[in-house]
């Protein structure tokens, strides 16, 4: 079944804070995408539900494997398609809004293999 952009964006943001911070609240990911807490709140309980995050009883966030899979297939996307939009002489703002639409349509095929031609240049 195929991911939302909205839980591909929550389980990129985990990802995100969980290298910075010690551990992943709800308050962080609300601060962190400027949302209201109650939206972060729907949203973590959906993620649960789906088996992409425990959440301790303390309220600390972990991504299982299944959501650190798709937290990082979606980071790396996200990287490598804004610095490449950087190579080609695109602002770094443009590059990283593009590249945040583009990460979550772009499908793995033509992903590997615009890297393939990349690594080739």
């Amino acid at each position: 079944m195929p991911v939302s952009e909205s839980a591909q964006n929550y389980l990129e943001t985990i990802l995100m804070l969980s290298k910075s911070l010690p551990a992943v609240r709800s308050i962080d990911i609300a601060e962190e995408l400027d949302f209201k807490k109650s939206s972060v709140s729907v949203a973590i309980k959906n993620l649960r539900e789906k088996n992409y995050i425990t959440v301790t009883k303390e309220g600390y966030i972990y991504l299982t494997e299944s959501g650190k899979e798709i937290a990082e297939m979606i980071f790396e996307r996200h990287y490598f398609l804004s610095s490449w939009l950087k190579q080609l002489g695109v602002s770094s703002e443009i590059a990283t809004e593009d590249a945040c639409r583009i990460e979550h349509v772009i499908s793995k095929e033509s992903f590997e293999a615009i890297k393939k031609h990349i690594k080739l240049l």
